[in-house]
């Protein structure tokens, strides 16, 4: 069922319930539906490329095409730029393209079937409670598949969708549940009165920051996936990430495999990228995770493209980082290799926060082995992110020496 299939219900239900709040304006569901079938969406060979700056603007043309059965794709500059090198594509009818919201690497469009989001949205309203009757926040950029998801499942659902089109928690107070990145969490607290549940996607939550948000009356769900896996895995009461509904997970050599029907189809134009399938359906997009029973708790690692070689030893980053963001004054830290012509790399870190190097060190011979001690400390005001707030470990990666030195 399209996503705008379901907004042209809450309208006949629920016409005056505001469906979108954006930076100019507010739209009740039945103005929403009656822009989406005004608009005059034409078949294409590639996806409707949407590349308007107004995100009302943007998710309105998106709906047009998602209900016309044309795949949508919005973009902002960066991405209309990336577009503009990738030659048209016959694409499935019925689906939809997002950009990955991932740290690392140039970004790729990724496309899906209309159904491998829509039919999880009663999933997600179980496990997160939201329903009709919520104003949800989603404080970031329609282009990556994190927030453009966040909107998607909002009005699937009836809610009031804010949607700044940036990074902003402008229009906390009015929201009830809210979209973060893990380490955005401690930026909603204390928690507004009507806020009641953040939903945080990242495997890397720090279960202090859980204790502290549920402590102060907000509920929290943290799940775990990627642009082309889809939902993974959730902890919805802080024990521990179990895999998502009807998602099949194995951990081979160390490496996440998932098979579920939120996976997606592959990448716009065949365009080269982490994820990998077998003849059996399973995928993978090369994250590492502890051994694990089906039906137990995922403890995943990290990304295995981010893993570091050092003497003949692989160093996880966010294994590395688990332990820094603990020191009191670290805001938020990343691990990164600089090459060596010996070791292959050396472990760096970039640590975002007032602290000194000798907590650093004190903190990384308690809890990490040799091998994993950053070897090159590095302080920076903030770091660089990517538009959904995470890291942008490549950047950092490429400008290290930019970074203020430690000693």
């Amino acid at each position: 069922m399209a996503v705008a299939a379901h907004v042209l219900e809450h309208a006949a239900r629920d016409p005056d319930r505001v469906a979108l709040v954006g930076p100019e304006e507010e739209v009740t569901y039945a103005e929403l539906a009656e822009r989406i079938k005004a608009r005059d969406v034409r078949a294409a060979a590639g996806p409707a490329v949407i590349s308007v700056k107004d995100p009302v603007a943007a998710l309105t043309q998106a709906l047009a095409a998602d209900l016309a059965g044309i795949t949508p794709l919005v973009c902002d500059e960066r991405a209309a730029r990336l577009l503009a090198d990738i030659p048209p594509a016959p694409l499935a009818e019925g689906g939809w393209a997002c950009f990955t919201s991932g740290s690392t690497g140039r970004p790729r469009a990724v496309v899906r079937s209309r159904a491998s989001w829509t039919d999880s949205f009663r999933h997600l309203d179980r496990l997160s409670g939201i329903g009709g009757d919520d104003v949800v926040l989603i404080p970031g950029p329609l282009v990556t598949s994190l927030y453009a998801f966040a909107a998607a499942h909002a009005l699937g659902s009836g809610a009031t969708a804010i949607v700044p089109g940036r990074w902003s928690l402008e229009h906390l107070d009015a929201a009830t549940a809210v979209h973060l990145v893990p380490h955005q969490l401690q930026q909603v607290l204390p928690k507004p009165a009507a806020l009641r549940v953040a939903l945080v996607g990242g495997a890397a939550l720090d279960p202090a920051a859980r204790e502290r948000a549920q402590s102060g009356g907000l509920r929290v769900l943290s799940y775990y996936g990627s642009s082309e896996l889809s939902f993974v895995a959730a902890d919805a009461d802080g024990t521990g990430m179990r895999a998502f509904p009807e998602v099949e997970i194995e951990v081979r050599a160390g490496e996440v495999w998932v098979r579920s029907p939120w996976l997606a189809d592959g990448y716009l134009a065949g365009a080269a990228g982490p994820l990998r399938r077998d003849a059996a359906g399973w995928a993978t997009v090369g994250d590492l995770a502890e051994p694990y029973l089906p039906g137990g708790v995922l403890r995943v690692r990290g990304r295995g493209d981010g893993a570091i070689q050092t003497g003949g030893a692989t160093v996880v980053p966010e294994d590395v980082e688990a332990v820094l963001r603990r020191v009191p004054g670290v805001a938020d830290a990343v691990v990164v290799g600089a090459p060596h012509p010996d070791l292959g790399a050396l472990v760096c870190a970039v640590v975002e926060g007032p602290v000194r190097r000798a907590d650093l060190e004190a903190a990384a011979r308690a809890g990490l082995d040799r091998v994993q001690r950053p070897r090159r400390w590095y302080a920076a005001d903030a770091l660089p992110r990517t538009p959904t707030g995470k890291p942008a470990r490549a950047l950092i990666a490429e400008t290290l020496t930019g970074f203020r030195r430690l000693v």
